[in-house]
């Protein structure tokens, strides 16, 4: 029997090859493999995408230019290279894309409404309104730090793997973190002291 770890890194190459192979195979034209390229990422990019823009409508088209462009340039992703790392980067620059376009005073009217209290607090459960305020913290960010917080915080990655994402150095990617967390601090802080 062999040991946990030896296992568990065969079955980790295992899949790296498998996934090499699946890019390789959409790269020589199989729809079916660029297929499964997607629905092995579409989750992995939507949520990125919500999450940065801030709703779903807005996080559906940018997925879906994500991998517009993926199919585009499939032939430049390296079969055995990181895929997820690609596509992070890119769903970061088709967010930023996507909110020069679309003018900032919507979040502002936005953050007004919330702010002066329209949420009814025995209405709604406290979990759901400390999830929307959090939300709409997010998008009060500036786009780097927001795009810089919610890779490292909510989606897991190392501060390396964000700021290769979004093409900065370590330092910038911890110094737009440091200061997106205290400015969503103080948000939710000063929703909730306006509530009591």
């Amino acid at each position: 029997m062999q040991p946990l770890a030896l296992s568990l890194t065969a079955t980790g190459m295992e899949d790296a090859q498998d996934r090499a192979r699946t890019v390789e195979a959409a790269q020589q034209g199989d729809r079916a493999a660029f297929e499964r390229l997607l629905r092995q990422h579409e989750r992995l990019v939507l949520a990125t995408a919500v999450r940065l823009l801030g709703n779903l409508e807005d996080g559906q088209d940018a997925a879906q230019e994500v991998f517009l462009r993926l199919y585009r340039n499939l032939a430049k992703v390296e079969a055995a290279g990181n895929l997820a790392g690609w596509l992070y980067r890119v769903t970061a620059n088709v967010c930023h894309d996507h909110r020069r376009k679309r003018p900032r005073t919507a979040d502002m009217e936005e953050a007004g409404q919330v702010a002066a209290g329209s949420a009814d607090p025995q209405q709604e459960a406290a979990e759901a309104e400390r999830r929307r305020v959090l939300e709409l913290s997010l998008r009060m960010l500036p786009e780097k730090e927001r795009a810089a917080l919610v890779l490292r915080d909510l989606e897991g990655l190392s501060t390396a793997e964000v700021a290769q994402a979004l093409g900065s150095s370590e330092a910038t990617v911890r110094s737009q973190i440091s200061k997106a967390r205290v400015k969503v601090k103080n948000f939710v802080e000063q929703y909730f002291r306006r509530r009591s």
